[in-house]
């Protein structure tokens, strides 16, 4: 994994200031591309990329460019192809030649045969960009599920983009500037996003399977795969199968590498599924994998089973650490560093995040990072497996609106007049929901709750996984880990939409399918686990310190917090113990109070200008 960024103005005259501005782009990018950084500077524009070596550490340097005639085809690239070689067969039988053995040239060679319709023949996760020097034009894409980032500004005929906003931001012509639909996605959304929206003024983003030119008719994308039903005919014993041997094959296909890799272990059944599977494979090679666990102290304390967390991590941990022949690593996390690196995670994220949430993964991922280059993660399985709660009652499944985000009201009531004037809350929130509702497809007999279960993927896959994909990516690449994520493979997506809600809800039990289709692979106490979230920290001495620090902040009247939120209803939420979550399963009263101490520090640190 790697960074990217580039500039490109078809229509000014070479520019003196171009490296120099590359240069300043290029200082961002270091965290995510820590052991090689490369300028491509064309007559019109730069590309520049930071790299994370992971295969062919020495011949995979980028910008990598080909020349072919008189004209160069130029390459920043920032992902993982997993049918690499798939590729580089075909290619080499149309007469193409390599000189490494990096997915990156094989996606330069794939775009220069096939165009644009490379993107469609790979399976991965990636977001690069290409120089065509023979038609002067730049070509973007993003993968299908939107696992790797990439955010673009256009000013007037200048098009910027990077895989961060923080790269952004360097450039003289993309200010940090918010406006009245920005305050809207911190306040209505955060810390989630409207797909394409980079909050900031006039930062947007790739959306996930898209791709598209920017050329002398401006910069024009295109979807080029989404979510499409079939008639599936399959009985459960066959899909069981077909499933069986998609999360396998993808789990295998993600373990290359040629630098040392481990798996996130959390005791719960994707990370144990993914780490069983990834032991069995290394050890063919005579290699041991390194699995990661977290827990934060006095936990088993002070941990109190809820609705959505019903148990404790650590004794299915210590179950996995007994049935896995693999290096086992526990780093357990405190309180005061919880609480200051939920700044360092605003930074990571260039966005107020998930609290506390955010900042223990960063945390997790500096301490992986020690042993290993590259992990794989179990993110997307509950989207597309139904794994959430909000998947299986019907009660909140008939409501209208996002699941997990069912607090609009509240949320809207931290607002300042002079904003909350300018917004219809609920008419905000519903237009949003509704774009993703209007674009779900069914089968023209589809049963209504089947068509609901579809409908309900779609939107998890579209807007609360992206927040998941944001926050792993964010907090792992700042500190230059590659994390992999098989579940978002699309062909599991792709297969799963289809797939009948009762199959899915086999046993009447989350993820039942998922479950069925790996019998073998785990002890059945770990198997058949209720699912239970990424742990968070139950210590009470956590919302004392944030409590302690947003006071600070209300005490301070040159707080730009102040300048968004009434300070009355700050004081409601440091009085509240309400357990109803501001966003998904996690973020209650501590980790809201974490938030608003995020989007403070994000005004001040970000040297944001309200436009609003």
């Amino acid at each position: 994994m790697c960074a990217i960024a580039g500039e490109i103005n078809l229509h000014c005259p070479p520019d003196d200031g171009l490296k120099a501005r590359a240069e300043r782009m290029l200082s961002t990018m270091g965290r995510r591309g820590p052991d090689q950084r490369g300028v491509f500077l064309t007559g019109c524009g730069s590309l520049i990329h930071a790299r994370l070596s992971v295969i062919d550490l020495e011949k995979g340097r980028q910008p990598m460019a080909y020349q072919e005639g008189g004209a160069i085809f130029a390459i920043v690239y920032n992902g993982e192809l997993y049918n690499t070689e798939e590729i580089r067969k075909e290619l080499l039988l149309l007469g193409h030649t390599f000189q490494t053995r990096c997915d990156t040239e094989v996606a330069l060679h794939a775009f220069m045969e096939w165009g644009e319709g490379c993107v469609s023949r790979f399976n991965g996760i990636f977001a690069f960009a290409v120089w065509d020097g023979i038609n002067r034009r730049l070509f973007l894409a993003r993968d299908r599920i939107g696992v790797k980032p990439l955010f673009f500004a256009l000013r007037g005929e200048t098009l910027v983009f990077a895989s961060e906003i923080k790269t952004l931001l360097t450039h003289p012509l993309v200010p940090a500037e918010l406006d009245i639909s920005g305050i809207a996605e911190l306040m209505l959304v955060g810390p989630g996003r409207t797909p394409g929206c980079g909050v900031f003024k006039g930062i947007e983003e790739v959306p996930p399977a898209h791709c598209g030119w920017f050329d002398g008719q401006g910069l024009r994308l295109t979807r080029y795969w989404k979510l499409t039903p079939k008639k599936h005919t399959e009985s459960f014993e066959e899909t069981a199968r077909h499933v069986r041997f998609l999360v396998t094959d993808a789990i295998k296909r993600q373990l290359v590498s040629d630098v040392p890799i481990g798996t996130f272990l959390s005791g719960g059944l994707d990370s144990s599924l993914i780490s069983s599977v990834a032991c069995r494979e290394l050890a063919k090679e005579g290699k041991r994998l390194s699995t990661f666990s977290v827990d934060y102290k006095d936990n088993e304390r002070y941990f109190k089973a809820g609705k959505f967390q019903p148990a404790a991590d650590t004794a299915f941990i210590r179950q996995m650490q007994g049935y896995l022949d693999a290096d086992h690593h526990l780093v357990t996390l405190d309180t005061p560093q919880l609480t200051a690196a939920l700044f360092e995670a605003t930074e990571a994220r260039d966005l107020p995040g998930m609290a506390d949430v955010d900042s223990s993964l960063l945390l997790f991922c500096r301490e992986i990072k020690k042993e290993v280059t590259v992990a794989l993660s179990g993110e997307c399985a509950d989207e597309i497996f139904g794994g959430y709660p909000w998947y299986r009652d019907p009660e909140i499944r008939a409501r209208a609106g996002f699941p997990w985000a069912q607090t609009t009201d509240w949320r809207f009531s931290f607002l300042k007049k002079e904003f909350a004037r300018q917004i219809d809350p609920r008419a905000f929130m519903d237009e949003r929901c509704r774009m993703t509702l209007q674009d779900t497809e069914s089968l023209p007999d589809t049963p209504p709750e089947e068509r609901r279960m579809q409908e309900m993927m779609r939107l998890n896959l579209d807007w609360f996984m992206q927040t998941l994909l944001d926050r792993k990516d964010r907090m792992s690449m700042y500190s230059g880990l590659e994390v992999r994520v098989p579940f978002c493979d699309w062909r599991i997506a792709e297969y799963l939409y289809s797939v009948p809600w009762a199959y899915k809800d086999h046993k009447q039990y989350e993820k039942g399918l998922l479950r069925e289709a790996m019998a073998g692979y785990l002890p059945d106490e770990v198997l058949w686990r209720k699912k239970s979230p990424y742990p968070k920290t139950h210590n009470p001495a956590y919302r004392e310190a944030v409590s302690a620090l947003l006071r600070g902040v209300m005490a301070d009247k040159n707080s730009p917090l102040l300048s968004l939120v009434k300070k009355e209803q700050l004081e409601v939420l440091l009085a509240s113990d309400s357990a109803v979550p501001w966003y998904g399963q996690l973020m209650t009263a501590p980790q809201t109070i974490a938030y608003f101490l995020q989007l403070n520090h994000w005004l001040t640190h970000y040297k944001v200008h309200i436009l609003a």
